[in-house]
C-alpha cells in the first residue's frame, strides 16, 4: 500500500470531487465571472487611485497623514484650523 503525503491526498481529494461535479462546475463558473466583474470592471470606478497623483513616498505619506488628521478632527466634532 502506497502512503501519500497529506498535500497529495488533499489535492487528489479535491480533484476527484471536481471531476464528479455537475452543478458545482456551473456555480464555480458563475463565481469566477462575478469576481472578474467586481475586481476588473467595477473596482476602477469605485476605488480610484488617489495616491497615483503623487510621485514620491514622502508626498503620499503627507497626503495620507493630512487626510487622517482631518477626518479625526471632523469625527470628534472639532473644527479644523
Amino acid at each position: 500500500m502506497e502512503k501519500r503525503s497529506i498535500p497529495s491526498r488533499v489535492f487528489h481529494f479535491y480533484m476527484e470531487g471536481f471531476r464528479s461535479m455537475t452543478l458545482g462546475k456551473t456555480l464555480w463558473l458563475i463565481i469566477l465571472i462575478k469576481l472578474f466583474i467586481m475586481f476588473c470592471i467595477l473596482r476602477p470606478f469605485f476605488f480610484p487611485n488617489f495616491l497615483g497623483q503623487f510621485k514620491g513616498g514622502a508626498a503620499k505619506q503627507a497626503y495620507v497623514t493630512e487626510e487622517l488628521v482631518q477626518r479625526a478632527h471632523l469625527s470628534s466634532g472639532e473644527s479644523h484650523p
